[in-house]
């Protein structure tokens, strides 16, 4: 059994037991615009405990709006199929400007009066196969318009998170905003500041992996909503690209055409673009003003991949990502320039970057930027043949020199351990040393030349 005919025999069940059921919002708009839903949202007159009454397997988690999750059989991917049922409700005062402080149950028509767009307050029954549509979402589906269902900033008030959503569905489904629905948001984007930052992230993450991506940047732009989400952001626009005598647009062009680019991560295997690395490309060049400098021919921005990943690291804190996500968004803005000279860059600099786990979002980054400013690509098809034609442990091979062996050569722990296992492990790397007597060779050369003193322990022996 698939989720959708899954949702058709819930809807069934709850009809047939003498309810009112219809599928609801996202799935109905994403069935008449020809998409796949993620997910299928039933709505009811049925009360959550009725619900939980008919389907023993269910939870009412959000029972206290009307919301109860029932569980079906496992679908053809071996997961359990599932679709939320909740009761036809109007809510009431939204106090905090996120969540309504109640909600009291009601009409279909009344559930379809307080949702946020039209496209998304659409009923469908699956069973008579009969549209039910009280807000006029199907005539702006057809117009390919987005509209706030009544007064705009009364939708916007009541939930400012509404704002950003109004970016990524009119960028996702490609759709022109409504020209009250608009002014509304800009007049109160500032508001936006209200909503916690794990919901602004969640709608960024959503914006950013989509492929229509770049028209969400834009409407971020667009609607003024840099400044309250991402403010270090702004700072990009009017910082000039290009040389002097040629320029190629500003900072903010620049990042869009890179993010146009991008195709998602291209080791060990091909993968759509992730969160990371997508919204690592919104900030691979943040460090660039702070940085920016003017020659007589050209402008600079020394070190501003450095200065990039500190910036970097303060907005994935501010948002509250993961660990794991963060110090990737860190990482690939911080080597974003790495890997340009790759074909002639020493092998003790290349091969630890190479076994990166993020190896892969990295190369697709160095091509996304140099696709974007005419520049080739043979730094990355280099290191793409270099790792498809090398075993893991030639890239990474076994240390031949440890701490270990340091102090059975008598040679107290210090600081000087770094400076000589660094030395072996990159004569490793290049190839200019293959076995443990010539790690020793070495590690013995330098301590001569550095007159290292050591307690006179047995001298070590090649084996």
């Amino acid at each position: 059994m698939t989720e959708r005919e899954f949702a058709i025999e819930v809807v069934a069940r709850l009809q047939k037991a003498g309810h009112q059921a219809f599928w609801a919002g996202g799935c109905v708009r994403d069935e008449l615009l020809g998409l796949p839903p993620a997910d299928y949202d039933i709505a009811t007159n049925a009360h959550p405990e009725r619900v939980q009454e008919l389907f023993k397997r269910s939870h009412g988690f959000g029972a206290s709006f009307g919301v109860v999750e029932v569980l079906g059989p496992r679908g053809p991917d071996g997961v359990w199929l599932k679709v939320q049922v909740a009761t036809f409700r109007s809510d009431g005062t939204y106090s905090d400007g996120r969540r309504p402080d109640h909600v009291v149950f009601s009409s279909p028509e009344e559930d379809a009066a307080r949702r946020d767009f039209t496209i998304n307050g659409l009923f469908y029954d699956p069973v008579a196969e009969q549209l039910f549509d009280f807000v006029g979402g199907k005539a702006d589906i057809d117009a390919r318009i987005l509209r706030a269902i009544g007064d705009p900033s009364q939708r916007f008030a009541e939930d400012k998170l509404r704002i950003l959503r109004a970016v990524r569905m009119a960028a996702r489904f490609q759709l022109q905003l409504d020209p009250d629905t608009f002014a509304a948001a800009r007049r109160m984007v500032e508001q936006v500041a209200v909503v916690s930052s794990e919901r602004i992230a969640e709608e960024l993450r959503k914006i950013l992996v989509h492929h229509h991506r770049v028209a969400g940047l834009q409407l971020i732009r667009e609607f003024g909503l840099l400044e309250p989400i991402l403010p270090e952001l702004v700072c990009m626009i009017g910082i000039p690209q290009g040389l002097p005598t040629a320029p190629t647009g500003d900072l903010w062009d620049h990042t869009l055409r890179v993010i146009a680019e991008l195709r998602g991560s291209l080791w060990p295997e091909p993968a759509a673009v992730s969160f990371p690395l997508a919204f690592a490309t919104l900030l691979h060049d943040i460090g660039k003003p702070g940085t920016f400098a003017r020659t007589p021919d050209r402008y600079t921005f020394h070190h501003h991949e450095h200065l990039g990943g500190r910036i970097a690291a303060s907005i994935c804190k501010r948002l509250r990502l993961s660990n794991a996500e963060s110090d990737r968004i860190v990482w690939l803005v911080q080597h974003h320039q790495y890997l340009a000279d790759a074909p002639i860059m020493r092998l003790s600099r290349l091969k630890p970057i190479l076994i990166h786990p993020g190896i892969g979002e990295l190369l697709a980054l160095h091509r996304a930027d140099a696709l974007a400013t005419g520049k080739s690509t043979d730094h990355v098809t280099f290191c793409e043949k270099l790792l498809e034609e090398s075993r893991p442990e030639d890239l990474n091979p076994a240390p031949l020199f440890t701490g270990d062996d340091l102090r059975k050569m008598g040679l107290p722990p210090s600081p000087e351990y770094k400076r000589l296992l660094d030395a072996a492990r990159e004569a490793q790397l290049e190839g200019t040393i293959r076995t443990h007597a010539q790690a020793a060779e070495l590690i013995r050369h330098l301590l001569d030349s550095s007159h290292t003193p050591h307690s006179g322990g047995p001298p070590l022996t090649p084996s």
